[in-house]
């Protein structure tokens, strides 16, 4: 599917609701790379949430929201 997209490049649109993309300046080397380290953050916060593991859970939650943060471009 293909969703608008705000003049600036930054959100999309789905049912009316902006959604905020990946920073539309960074190269798509660059984009996969931090992609990647966001979705195994992501696997992290999942396996010590199976664990019942609190200090892995906020240390994978804190590598989650750096690698968004890194991603979109804030």
């Amino acid at each position: 599917m293909d969703y608008p997209t705000t003049p600036d490049g930054r959100y999309f649109v789905v049912k009316g609701r902006l959604w905020r993309c990946t920073n539309p300046a960074l190269e798509e080397s660059t984009r996969q790379a931090l992609v990647k380290q966001l979705m195994a953050a992501r696997r992290a916060v999942k396996t010590a949430q199976q664990q019942d593991n609190e200090i892995a859970l906020k240390a994978a939650r804190e590598r989650v929201h750096q690698g968004f943060v890194a991603q979109i471009g804030l």
